[in-house]
């Protein structure tokens, strides 16, 4: 039988997961999940450990107001509350999107300036904010807030496992970021789905996954492999045209909860 076996929701792009026992879901995937950012002051760029490697290291908690708690090893912690809805509206760019989006105001700035290292910005996502999707996949008015595509990537256990094994090393989930895992399933198993019902709530399963430089990173150290593992294995037996895949982008059709344990069904 299929069963979700994990949850993660990762409130500030790029930087640590919190793992869940049970979360709610809205239009743009897991409550909380990406709904916040660090930019470059100057050039609004986003930030991600593909360039800022420390970023691993930074824990971000979401709360049920939409707030956050930022803390580092070695740093006061911080709590940062949801721009209020006349907040100051910054310009960002997020790969080939430009959007204006609530700034999360100076005190929060100085901290993530401090620790990153420069200027730097903290900035969140409303609803009504939301970017289109990857355009070609999924429905014209699928949305997303600040995860590089979709609102939602799955990965099965199987799959890691034998991802483990082409390596020679056991691999930590967290090196690919899901938000949901799913045991009982063949390795691989999850590309040959479109459609699956977890709880009430029904997912399409839009695009395959495609990995970057990310993949190599320790996630409890922060630490980059000199021989690029699991990237380089994976760019041997699973590249395709838009790069090495792992993991299915998913959009939920639908609000509800999800909770660790819940059968799976694959319809179609």
């Amino acid at each position: 039988m299929l069963r979700l076996s994990a949850l993660y929701r990762f409130p500030l792009k790029s930087c640590k997961a919190e793992s869940l026992q049970q979360v709610g879901l809205d239009k743009l995937g897991l409550d909380g999940d990406r709904r916040w950012m660090l930019v470059d002051e100057a050039s609004g760029r986003f930030l991600t450990q593909r360039v800022v490697g420390q970023m691993s290291q930074l824990s971000a908690l979401w709360n049920a107001e939409g707030g956050l708690t930022l803390s580092v090893p070695g740093r006061s912690a911080i709590d940062i509350a949801l721009p209020a809805s006349d907040a100051e509206l910054r310009g960002v760019t997020i790969f080939k999107d430009s959007l204006r989006v609530p700034d999360a105001g100076d005190e929060a700035g100085a901290w993530v300036s401090e620790f990153i290292g420069k200027p730097t910005r903290l900035v969140q996502i409303p609803l009504d904010r939301a970017r289109i999707t990857q355009a070609g996949y999924g429905k014209d008015d699928d949305q997303v807030a600040f995860a590089d595509g979709f609102p939602l990537l799955l990965i099965g256990q199987a799959s890691l496992e034998d991802l483990s094994q082409k390596v020679g090393q056991t691999l930590e989930m967290l090196r690919f970021r899901p938000n949901l895992v799913i045991e009982g399933s063949e390795a691989y198993a999850e590309d040959g789905w479109k459609r699956i019902r977890i709880g009430d709530v029904e997912f399409r399963v839009v695009k395959p996954c495609s990995r970057c430089i990310l993949t190599t990173i320790d996630p409890q150290t922060g630490v980059r492999s000199d021989d690029r593992e699991p990237l380089a294995t994976l760019q041997k037996y699973r590249a395709q045209e838009e790069g090495a895949m792992f993991g299915q982008n998913l959009v939920n059709d639908g609000n509800g909860r999800l909770e660790v344990g819940m059968p799976v069904t694959v319809l179609e």
